[in-house]
């Protein structure tokens, strides 16, 4: 079994412009004779999602830009300062895909002799944010817009009306004034809410006090186990990229919808199960919102995939992690951890605009007990992990990883094999061999509810 020597100071032999580029991303280089005057563009790159389609524009100094919101039809208008229209902006227009959630299609102009100007026709009402990366990995300056819708999807409502559908009802609409949307639907499952007196009696008056921080929301449905499967990196975020340029975002995606297939038609104690994906595309997710989106479906479990990487193409086998706030149990899982919360600054994160309640979730300390069901739980997946191939660690290691940081859910994260080991990287590519990591991984999901039952849960907003 190899072990990791300490982390090296060079950057990730395997982190390359060319597997940043290539495949699902947009890259349009610019040669030379086309660069006019101010900044020099790259790249662009676009990333269509349900959940939100990024644009990025990769230029060699830094875009001044601004912007403005047309709510009606809606558009983004956006100009970017010294700046002359060159073919790779133009390319642009061609770019934007029919089926892309957000954006129906861009207009690019020249609006004066050094502002080119952006218009983005959206699809629905959408709450845009514009910012700036600064350069980082093989990524120079960025100039970054994601398009938020404005009213986006609940996930939990998405998988009880899934719920629902298999039961053969139809849901009832919620009654009006209701402030919870999803509580007919709960009721139907059998997690009914104490109807409300018509006429409240009156209550002496008090004076109003200041209400406590809402916690991360916890609603669940009686009747359905939800397990949330993170597929690591995602979009701008490559991950490791093995020899033959194998991408490990692309590789943990196919891993977790074959898992999703196994977990959706299993049930535990007569309640089915359900996978919430947090992502189910090529995009990126920040850590924290991983975390925030299991919590706020009510996962009762947590598993991040991901193919590990090193500098020595030797090193191989699977590996299991739970948390440790308190240090890492040995110096590879330091450094394991230390590249895999470097994600955020990779796949680019809007450091000015920050949810409350992702913040919560990254700052929150674990329990104990959360931390003791997390190792059961690592421990349930190494066996059958062992059983397909090699073990990197036989035990569960533990460290820091921002991604594991859900106070309240059984975590761990899976490095499934080294898509750094050629041979490896050759077995991750197969089919055959993604099934039986997916055939292990739910064998320890099984094995671990039936030591661990899930607990029915009582909704709450």
């Amino acid at each position: 079994m190899n072990q990791h020597p300490p982390c090296p100071d060079t950057p990730h032999p395997l982190t390359r412009r060319s597997a940043l580029v290539r495949g699902g991303t947009l890259a349009l280089l610019l040669t030379a004779p086309h660069i006019v005057r101010g900044a020099g563009i790259i790249a662009v790159r676009v990333w269509p999602a349900e959940d939100y389609t990024r644009v990025t524009i990769e230029s060699d100094t830094p875009l001044k830009t601004t912007h403005l919101v047309v709510p009606s039809p809606p558009r983004l208008a956006v100009d970017i300062q010294d700046l002359q229209l060159d073919p790779t902006l133009r390319e642009l227009v061609a770019k934007i895909q029919p089926d892309d959630p957000n954006i129906a299609r861009v207009r690019v102009g020249q609006n004066t002799p050094e502002v080119v100007r952006l218009v983005f026709d959206l699809k629905r009402d959408t709450r845009p944010q514009v910012f700036n990366l600064a350069p980082v990995a093989a990524y120079r300056h960025r100039l970054v817009f994601d398009l938020y819708p404005a009213h986006p999807a609940d996930p939990l409502e998405q998988l009880i009306a899934q719920r629902m559908k298999e039961l053969g009802s139809t849901p009832a609409p919620a009654p009006a004034g209701k402030e919870d949307p999803l509580g007919s639907l709960i009721g139907q499952l059998g997690d009914k809410k104490p109807a409300k007196p018509t006429t409240p009696p009156k209550q002496p008056s008090k004076p109003k006090q200041p209400e406590p921080a809402a916690p991360a929301v916890r609603r669940s449905a009686s009747g359905i186990v939800i397990v949330a499967i993170d597929p690591g990196h995602g979009g701008e975020d490559p991950g490791a990229v093995g020899p033959r340029g194998t991408r490990e975002k692309d590789i943990v995606l196919s891993i977790a919808r074959r898992l999703q297939t196994r977990i959706n038609r299993t049930s535990v104690g007569g309640q089915p199960l359900r996978t919430y994906l947090t992502r189910d595309g090529d995009y990126f997710v920040p850590l924290g919102t991983r975390v925030a989106k299991a919590r706020r479906v009510g996962a009762q479990l947590f598993i991040s995939i991901h193919a590990d990487a090193f500098t020595r193409p030797e090193a191989h086998g699977a590996s299991v992690y739970a948390l440790s706030q308190r240090g890492a149990s040995s110096a590879a899982a330091r450094c394991l951890a230390d590249k895999e919360n470097a994600s955020d600054q990779i796949g680019g994160v809007n450091i000015r605009v920050r949810d409350a309640q992702v913040q919560r979730a990254l700052l929150d300390m674990s329990t104990t007990v959360q931390v003791q069901h997390s190792l059961a739980l690592g421990s349930a997946i190494i066996k059958p992990l062992a059983a397909i191939g090699d073990m990197h660690k036989k035990s569960v290691e533990r460290a820091n990883f921002a991604v594991l940081r859900a106070p309240d859910i059984p975590s761990v994260l899976v490095e499934t094999a080294f898509i750094s080991n050629p041979q490896e990287e050759l077995k991750l590519r197969t089919a055959a061999f993604q099934e039986k990591l997916a055939d292990a991984i739910f064998a320890g999901i099984r094995s671990h509810f039936a030591a661990h039952p899930p607990k029915a849960r009582s909704r709450k907003a």
